[in-house]
């Protein structure tokens, strides 16, 4: 029941259920009135807590305080605001401290390498720029929990990129990122050193199994971002009829996703290169949708999957693929393009880009990964200088 408490000038404190009272002569009353749920006392004349239990209360509070801004804290590191103002901060989270936020785009380095060439870091620093609200994780499998921070240092590349505010460079843990999904048991069964195409098996099941667990957006690294992508559940048709598994999306748990990685170890075949990838992803969309020929640059919707027109990501085609290397008279705008894969498993010739030879990837290069280029230019410079045996 709810009280009117009257507090009187000091000495008295009285409760009353209406009308302030006059008592005695010339005794004048100041009140002031309090709605509360329970009964009062007046504060004055309440007894005072031993010094020792006031002293526990501040602790409690300062408790109370410190772990409530740390949760605050940790909140405001994964946001995108943050990005901006706390360079060095990433370097303190664990992969699924940023993973958890469900909006990461993702690379993977399945080979042992630990210095990402110009390509990689071109397509980690320009889906950095295009999505700076997001974080930006390339996983590793050459790091480990002991070298990953450590070998920022030693390899420039790491430097270049551990600068950008929102890109994280993590282990690749296997063993764990395939925890509580169907691809577990087939890890455990496989063979790696038997394996014909293991470096390309193992990034196959390990995309699955991270946008699974987590959303967001997988990514190869020869895909130079050049817009977002809208699509939150997104496949991308690599031509009519036939979809690439080299950059795709949707939220976390997503069934498709589920089935993909079952119909992984149900029909796997290692033997195969792209049985477990772009295969793999045709296969078990054509379970869900009839599949037609694009008309344009409409896109096609089905199931609640966004199956997005080859010119979104595949403009330039794969038998077609060197002409990122080549002059062109007028370089394409891409004015329908979200990315551009530039095939690089087709670069048996390990083409690259050079400065000042004008190719398209060049200029890629130079609008939307200027810091990678102008590293390359100056390590194209120390190269020229001259030796001291010169």
């Amino acid at each position: 029941m709810l009280q009117t408490v009257w507090v009187s000038s000091p000495g008295s404190c009285a409760l009353q259920e209406s009308g302030c009272h006059r008592q005695g002569k010339r005794r004048s009353w100041r009140c002031r009135f309090v709605r509360t749920i329970i009964r009062h006392p007046c504060r004055r004349h309440a007894p005072k807590r031993p010094r020792k239990a006031r002293m526990l209360r501040k602790i409690q509070i300062c408790l109370c305080f410190c772990f409530v801004s740390s949760i605050l804290y940790e909140i405001s590191l994964l946001s995108g605001c943050v990005f901006s103002y706390l360079p060095m901060a990433q370097q303190y989270l664990t992969p699924e401290q940023v993973l958890n936020l469900g909006r990461s785009i993702i690379f993977l380095e399945t080979t042992e390498r630990l210095e990402p060439p110009p390509l990689v870091s071109c397509s980690v620093e320009s889906a950095a720029r295009i999505y700076q609200d997001r974080p930006i994780i390339l996983f590793m499998r050459g790091l480990s929990n002991e070298t990953a921070l450590d070998i920022n240092t030693s390899y420039a590349a790491f430097s270049l990129l551990s600068s950008m505010k929102n890109v994280f460079i993590f282990p690749l843990q296997m063993e764990s990122v395939f925890q509580e999904t169907p691809l577990l048991q087939w890890y455990n069964q496989v063979v790696p050193e038997q394996e014909k195409n293991w470096v390309h098996v193992s990034s196959d099941a390990s995309r699955l199994a991270l946008i699974w667990k987590y959303g967001g957006i997988y990514m190869d690294t020869d895909v130079i971002s050049i817009r977002p992508i809208p699509q939150r559940s997104f496949l991308a048709a690599q031509k009519s009829r036939f979809s690439s598994n080299g950059i795709f999306g949707f939220p976390a748990r997503h069934k498709f996703v589920w089935d993909c990685m079952e119909n992984f170890v149900l029909k796997y075949n290692g033997n195969i290169w792209g049985n477990q990838g772009p295969f793999l992803m045709t296969r078990m969309l054509k379970t869900l949708c009839n599949l037609t020929d694009f008309q344009g640059t409409e896109d096609h919707s089905c199931q609640n999957i966004s199956f997005l027109n080859p010119q979104r990501f595949y403009p330039i085609p794969y038998p077609a693929w060197s002409r990122y290397y080549q002059v062109w008279d007028k370089s394409p705008n891409f004015t329908h393009s979200y990315a551009l894969h530039l095939w690089n498993f087709m670069n048996r010739n390990r083409k690259v880009v050079v400065a000042g030879s004008n190719t398209l990837a060049e200029k890629l290069y130079k609008t939307y990964c200027p810091t990678t280029y102008e590293d390359l230019i100056q390590n194209a410079r120390h190269r020229d200088l001259p030796g001291p045996e010169d």
